[in-house]
């Protein structure tokens, strides 16, 4: 069973993730000289040389990715669901993502390519994204989740969401609200993590084993 404590613990750990990643994202553009939250990518917040680079990225995106991993641990019993245990191993590459970040930050503008640095995080973007959107999407056929349409409709949407603005962002001509487009991204990502919290960690929801 999915103990109260668990539960509690678990939507609290949600909504700090959901509520510092917030926080983090506005200060970070207003702090950071030229920074354009709709042009520039989150990931230029701790650009290499930039200004602000190295608080943003150790005190940022550093504790936003250790508190979505202690959400994940505290959720962790998700992962003994029947159906939901891939899709929650998967997410697991939305803390690694961040985490990622702080340790490899991208070339000012991240470029397709550049540095040591940025060829990794090109990797770790592109495995994070498409990882994030299987895990989504797999989360959203669980059997405590499947008689919820709603939570079900939502988890799902992200998903897919998560591909669409994956590639949109990588389009010259998009260029000019790529920043945007990945805020899009970001916000079904905290929505489906609140929805996780409350919709799949019930505390009487029964633990099916595989």
């Amino acid at each position: 069973m999915v103990t109260p404590t668990r539960a509690t613990t678990a939507q609290a750990l949600a909504y700090s993730t959901v509520i510092f990643g917030l926080v983090f994202y506005l200060v970070g553009a207003a702090i950071k000289p030229g920074y354009s939250q709709s042009a520039n990518f989150i990931s230029e917040l701790n650009a290499s040389g930039t200004p602000w680079a190295s608080l943003l990225g150790w005190g940022g995106f550093l504790p936003l990715g250790l508190l979505f991993a202690s959400f994940l641990i505290a959720a962790g019993q998700l992962a003994k669901i029947h159906g939901a245990r891939l899709g929650y191993w998967l997410l697991w590459s939305q803390p690694v993502a961040f985490i990622g970040v702080a340790l490899a930050p991208c070339d000012p503008g991240c470029p397709v390519g550049g540095s040591a640095t940025q060829v990794a995080h090109d990797v770790l973007g592109v495995t994070t994204y498409f990882a994030g959107a299987a895990a989504l999407i797999l989360l959203s056929r669980a059997p405590n989740i499947s008689h919820d349409e709603k939570a079900k409709r939502i988890l799902f949407a992200s998903g897919t969401l998560f591909i669409v603005l994956f590639f949109a962002m990588l389009q010259p001509e998009l260029a000019p609200i790529r920043g945007l487009l990945q805020r899009v991204a970001d916000a079904s990502l905290a929505v489906s993590v609140v929805v996780i919290s409350l919709r799949m960690l019930r505390f009487d929801s029964p633990q099916v084993h595989t």
